[in-house]
């Protein structure tokens, strides 16, 4: 079987759709995937209880109803605020929305920009963006909440060998 490439986006790909994001939901979607590696099930039940501030971090429920914890950064704590402060959740998930119609947002923000715009893809992009910022793949398995290794590799295959190159150090010239 060939390994296939699937696609990720760069950080400026990912800025330029937070840009085309119509509003403030959608654009704290888009970074919090980004920044967390969520998958689309563990976004779409966030609740406000389940958000530490604090240490910027989201407890999440993940496949098989394990618990897990997902980092966010300032970026998605900005949007997420501002979307907090135009929202009100009722005990639901903080966004209003059940996860198909995250899908048909991100789908109609494809279809306006081109670009591949699905949950996977961002997850996906928040493994690269880790391995070319020079983050070991262990602890971008752990970060993400990925079982094994071997789907951290599947995942950042867009990754090249320039990208790596950026890190390396003759071990006899230390």
């Amino acid at each position: 079987m060939p390994k296939v490439i699937l696609p990720s986006l760069s950080k400026e790909q990912v800025e330029l759709l937070i840009e085309k994001t119509h509003d403030t939901r959608g654009k704290a979607i888009i970074a919090l995937l980004t920044e967390s590696g969520l998958r689309l099930s563990e976004l779409a039940y966030i609740e406000m209880c389940d958000i530490d501030w604090q240490n910027r971090i989201i407890k999440t429920v993940g496949k098989c109803n394990k618990e897990g914890y997902a980092p966010f950064g300032p970026m998605s704590e900005e949007y997420l605020r501002a979307w907090l402060a135009e929202f009100r959740p009722n005990g639901d998930n903080i966004w209003g929305l059940n996860k198909w119609a995250i899908v048909s947002m991100l789908k109609r923000l494809r279809e306006e920009t081109g670009m591949p715009c699905n949950p996977h893809t961002f997850r996906r992009t928040f493994a690269c963006l880790l391995r070319k910022a020079g983050v070991d793949t262990m602890t971008i398995k752990d970060l993400g909440r990925w079982e094994c290794l071997e789907m951290v590799q599947r995942y950042t295959r867009s990754v090249s060998f320039n990208d790596s190159l950026k890190f390396y150090k003759a071990p006899l010239s230390q």
